[in-house]
């Protein structure tokens, strides 16, 4: 068996990185963006933190030795490439060094335009990926892909060790294809999904009347431009209900994975007419952020139910924690995801960009979401409630033969009449939503409206 050899002296990339990182103790200070904060001085005979040479020093024979002896060249881009990969994937679950697709494929999301399976995924402490929420309307939510459910393979390949990044980029790809996913939900056996890629548009904002006097408003994710959109929303509802103000509304952010911070503040601002929405902290001086409401109402002071569960994160977990510490709205559903981190995309040169965790989210209260997520005021279940056909209808004195009539002149209603709606209607199948309603009419009936 031959023996690898020592490897006394290391390449020159070796030594140009440990000379250039040693060296930087005594370096000029370069100029840097505004909007992205200085990096720490390195080590100098003043400062507190040496410099650690002897893990520079690991990382540069680690590099020589992957260079020399790995089975196959590798050139130093790759390596690099690699290594600050592995810096950014072990911080957190949403910290990423994008390459100039991913940052690309950031981008259109947040505009509300992208393609693939219309899906938010998170990534375990066992190394699977799981499902945050999928997005209405999309492959996703069609094929009955549900928050929480992991995936295990992706066609076939295992995910457990895959970066967030890595299993994006195989689920996404050219509008048309198949993709085949292997799911393990709530602990049962795995079973297999197959979905067809699609050029996914995400609509924000969807508005309608679930019945005279009570809307219902449903946020699918915060695009850039959904605060705007929510007003419309509002000011459409109004009008379709005869120009009246409404009596109760619903606004749904389930399934909601988040998105824009700022949409986010628009949105709660449109229920509230002062104090403090979300503030974040964090290390450097432009990660602490505060927002606060302004006087404008456009939901008129409408009462409202809260709708979340699982599938409910971050921007989602901003909206209805600041509704709930107000008391402007009741919280109705289950537990939220409890995603309270703040990630801050700062461009590199050629395309590229680092998704960097830089704060935590509070709520005006000073709770903060993170692994917590936000309790509901009313815990509701998801369920399906079905009818019972059939079975005694029981006497009502209007089926009684010689029964009096009704003294205000009003016609008999016998056991045999149901009031049925004309159509189906969105809270006749949505046990938590029929619940919101309910909840709805009730505080109406107590307030005396």
């Amino acid at each position: 068996m031959q023996h690898l050899r020592r490897f006394a002296r290391p390449s020159s990339l070796a030594l140009a990185l440990l000379a250039a990182l040693h060296g930087g103790a005594h370096a000029q200070e370069e100029a840097v963006p505004a909007d992205i904060p200085a990096p720490p001085a390195l080590a100098s005979p003043g400062n507190k933190a040496p410099l650690p040479l002897d893990e520079l020093r690991t990382f540069t024979e680690v590099l020589d030795r992957i260079k020399a002896a790995y089975v196959e060249p590798v050139d130093d881009k790759t390596l690099l490439e690699n290594a600050i990969k592995g810096m950014l994937s072990n911080l957190d679950p949403h910290s990423a060094y994008l390459e100039p697709e991913a940052f690309a494929d950031l981008q259109e999301t947040t505009s509300g335009e992208f393609g693939g399976l219309g899906i938010e995924v998170g990534i375990e402490e066992d190394g699977f990926i799981r499902v945050v929420a999928p997005i209405d309307d999309t492959p996703a939510s069609k094929a009955g892909l549900e928050a929480g459910d992991l995936i295990v393979k992706i066609d076939g390949h295992p995910t457990k060790g895959m970066t967030i990044m890595q299993a994006v980029e195989q689920m996404r790809g050219k509008p048309g294809t198949e993709v085949s996913l292997t799911l393990v939900r709530e602990g049962g056996k795995p079973f297999d999904v197959t979905l067809t890629r699609s050029n996914i548009k995400v609509k924000s904002v969807k508005s309608q009347l679930l019945e005279p006097n009570y809307g219902y408003l449903r946020i699918t994710q915060f695009q850039v431009a959904s605060g705007e959109e929510v007003a419309k929303a509002l000011a459409s509802m109004r009008k379709e209900n005869g120009g009246k103000k409404l009596e109760g509304l619903v606004l749904d952010l389930r399934n909601n994975p988040g998105g824009v911070l700022q949409s986010a503040v628009e949105v709660a601002d449109h229920f509230l007419t002062k104090g403090l929405i979300v503030y974040t902290k964090g290390r450097i001086a432009n990660s602490e952020l505060r927002f606060s409401a302004d006087p404008a109402d456009a939901s008129e002071g409408v009462p409202l139910v809260v709708l979340i569960n699982g599938g409910s994160a971050s921007a989602s977990e901003i909206v209805a924690g600041a509704l709930q510490d107000h008391k402007r709205g009741v919280v109705m559903g289950t537990e939220s995801f409890g995603k309270g981190s703040v990630q801050t995309v700062l461009p590199l040169n050629n395309d590229r960009a680092l998704k960097l965790t830089t704060a935590l989210y509070y709520t005006p209260n000073g709770r903060s979401i993170q692994a917590q997520g936000i309790d509901p005021d009313i815990r509701v279940e998801r369920a399906r409630l079905t009818r019972e056909e059939g079975g005694a209808q029981g006497v009502r004195e209007a089926d009684l033969t010689g029964h009096l009539g009704n003294g205000n002149g009003a016609p008999d209603r016998p056991s045999a009449t149901q009031v049925v709606s004309d159509s189906p209607r969105p809270q006749d199948d949505d046990y938590q939503l029929g619940q919101a309603l309910t909840l709805l009419k009730g505080l109406n009936l107590t307030r005396g409206q």
